[in-house]
């Protein structure tokens, strides 16, 4: 263990040898499991030092127990969210919005944003994503008897939401997901590649709009005001920026783990695949399982939280996969359940915060599973093929290859 890397406020008693990037399991691994692997912070005291937990090799405090995680998450005075993960890969400091935002602008911009995101307007988008989903399944059922899920259906079924939603076009798909997986799974050589394209690109698309509008969210923004003011070019890239890459990697690394695990649990599979009224509780407990992100707060003050001396400016890791692998909150925590009930998961966060996608979020990864099991018969992984999962700051999979011969 790197311990140069332990402060020295920090007792020896409570670093532990852990990390979401480099633990066992976490690693390009193939047949992996990571979210079982994380369990593993549980077996130690509730809340320890990991000097190595973030995507720039930094250190965090880990906090294990969900509860300890709703407390930091919810107090955004003591756990800030300005961090400028996105920009500090290029020098900058400007930040993703509302993501990185305290109250009380947090609040400003996320109300401006959430009508975007509601459940109503989901239900108004959700015939465009079954559409979506049935038509990308029903070529693949017609093209033959296996097929990569990740790259014929995962990502093109989210991705072309999101696209559609920033008004982007279909074909540049393969493209932008190709940023996004450099971007979030990339070494230090190709990151701040990633993270230049995609700032120019929405740069570019803002510009665009202003001149040409269309019905799209890069429109609303440039034309929105927020207390009686227009958005600074800064702030319109921030929101920008943070849609683009939510958008483009965590829901459809969902569904690939759900896939993932539906073909190797056959029963499961058959159980939702007769009884299709079950997917949307299984879709909870799946979430629950594979949750893709890790939260990361700032201190903003010395604080003594739960027995851990974190002192001003440490970084703080909310982990989700930790969260919900939790035996205090979860009966059976790392046996998937898909009948569980009151199933508080962690997977869109908590507090102020909470994913401002989570709606949309939440129906395409039921629509994608319900049309999925309706078209698809029963499916395995296939022969001689392995699935690739990595940890990380998004937890990934790839190289999903089902069969169904």
């Amino acid at each position: 263990m790197t311990t140069n890397l332990v402060p020295d406020h920090v007792p020896p008693e409570m670093v532990r040898d852990f990390s979401l990037f480099t633990s066992p399991g976490m690693s390009p691994t193939p047949n992996g499991d990571p979210h079982a692997a994380v369990a593993c912070a549980h077996d130690g005291p509730p809340i320890f030092y990991s000097p190595y937990n973030t995507q720039d090799g930094r250190g965090t405090w880990v906090i294990t127990r969900a509860a300890d995680q709703r407390k930091v998450l919810q107090d955004t005075e003591t756990f800030s969210s300005h961090r400028s993960i996105f920009s500090s890969v290029l020098g900058e400091t400007w930040p993703t919005i509302p993501l990185e935002l305290d109250p009380p602008a947090h609040g400003v911009f996320r109300s401006l944003l959430s009508p975007l995101l509601s459940p109503k307007r989901v239900r108004v988008l959700e015939p465009a994503v079954r559409e979506r989903a049935v038509t990308l399944i029903d070529s693949i059922a017609a093209s033959g008897t296996s097929c990569d899920v990740m790259k014929e259906f995962a990502f093109p079924f989210t991705v072309s939401i999101f696209l559609r939603f920033l008004g982007l076009p279909d074909h540049r798909l393969d493209t932008f997901v190709g940023w996004a997986k450099d971007l979030l799974h990339g070494d230090g050589v190709k990151r701040p590649v990633a993270a230049r394209t995609i700032v120019t690109f929405i740069d570019e698309l803002a510009t665009n709009r202003r001149k040409e509008p269309v019905d799209d969210l890069m429109t609303f923004i440039v034309q929105a005001q927020v207390e009686g003011r227009r958005l600074t070019d800064e702030e319109i890239r921030g929101i920008g920026v943070l849609v683009f890459v939510a958008g483009l990697d965590t829901v459809a690394a969902a569904i690939g783990f759900d896939l993932a695990y539906l073909a190797r649990n056959l029963k499961d599979q058959e159980l939702l695949r007769s009884e299709p009224d079950r997917i949307a509780l299984a879709a909870e407990e799946l979430l629950r399982a594979y949750p893709p992100i890790q939260l990361i707060r700032v201190a903003t003050k010395d604080i003594d939280f739960e027995g851990a001396p974190i002192r001003k400016g440490d970084y703080v890791s909310c982990a989700t996969m930790i969260a919900n692998r939790d035996p205090a909150e979860f009966g059976c925590p790392n046996t998937i359940d898909l009948a569980r009930e009151d199933n508080r998961h962690a997977a869109f966060g908590y507090g102020p915060h909470r994913c401002l996608g989570s709606h949309l979020a939440r129906r395409e990864i039921i629509i994608g599973l319900e049309e999925w099991l309706a078209r698809i018969p029963a499916f395995r992984i296939k022969k001689g093929t392995a699935p690739i999962t990595c940890g990380g700051h998004v937890f990934g999979i790839e190289n999903l290859i089902l069969d169904w011969s």
